[in-house]
């Protein structure tokens, strides 16, 4: 196996430190096979991005690590669309650092496209465990949703865009009760034209104008999708009042992020932020 610029002596890579590798000339799965433990594989069996990412154990150092996978896999995004969202990813992280992003420690170059090392998060993803979140304290729940939207105040000042957030990009470690938000690939910077009509997202999140061909998406869709999630975790996933477990005050911050028309939101994500943060 050979290694990059990095590797003078082109050592095996089970002695050599992933940290410490710009490229490889094997595939991603052979290379972190060689490396470490791979504990944890998720794959089309367990999501239909086309994506293929790694739970590997390295000197007793637990990283995720995100593929485009094979070009020969069938998803929404052919596997150049896939490599360009990780690219994507990587200018994200490296423009925001929050206490909510997993932190990326190094990008490995491969035939297959880039090799993503974030650090290992523990926890569920929200979606999947998503009556038991639902079935914690109010308060416990108003904190993760004021976690996740102190990140889009911060991302948002970067000048991103939220695309494709949803209870799937959520992380909830029940037992330090701290959230992570991950797989935020999609998102974009600037205001932009919805040029798909239908975009990619889950419906229980996704704003009005992500349905409608040439419609603007902007921040104003950011704190819609912010305040549908207020209402899938809070919640039952309605903007009815009798379910909703937080204050008359932040059901009335929900409500408004979530009107239809982006006019009547808050028009920023700190503006909503600010206002929840006064409700709760």
């Amino acid at each position: 196996m050979r290694f990059g610029k990095r590797c003078s002596t082109e050592p095996r890579a089970r002695d050599a430190p992933l940290f410490g590798v710009d490229h490889v000339a094997d595939s991603p799965e052979r290379f972190l096979a060689d490396s470490g433990r791979v504990f944890a594989r998720f794959d089309e069996r367990t999501q239909d991005s086309g994506n293929v990412s790694y739970g590997v154990e390295i000197g007793g150092r637990r990283c995720f690590v995100k593929t485009a996978g094979r070009a020969d896999t069938a998803s929404f995004h052919d596997h150049a669309d896939r490599v360009r969202l990780l690219r994507n990813a990587v200018h994200l992280a490296q423009s925001c650092e929050h206490r909510t992003l997993p932190k990326l420690r190094q990008v490995v170059e491969s035939p297959r496209g880039p090799m993503l090392v974030y650090d290992w998060v523990d926890g569920e993803l929200a979606r999947s465990a998503l009556n038991r979140v639902r079935a914690l304290p109010a308060s416990q729940v108003s904190r993760l949703l004021s976690d996740i939207y102190d990140l889009h105040v911060q991302l948002v000042g970067e000048g991103w865009v939220a695309v494709d957030f949803y209870d799937g990009a959520m992380i909830y470690d029940f037992d330090r009760r701290r959230v992570h938000a991950v797989d935020l690939d999609c998102y974009q910077r600037g205001r932009f034209t919805n040029t798909m009509g239908r975009m990619f997202g889950s419906t229980r999140f996704m704003a009005p104008e992500e349905f409608e061909l040439g419609a603007t998406i902007d921040e104003r869709t950011t704190v819609f999708t912010l305040g549908r999630t207020a209402a899938e975790l809070l919640s039952d996933g309605s903007l009815d009042r009798q379910p909703f477990g937080g204050s008359e005050a932040q059901h009335r911050v929900m409500i408004q992020s979530c009107r239809a028309h982006p006019d009547d939101r808050f028009q920023t994500v700190a503006e909503m932020n600010a206002a929840w943060l006064a409700a709760g």
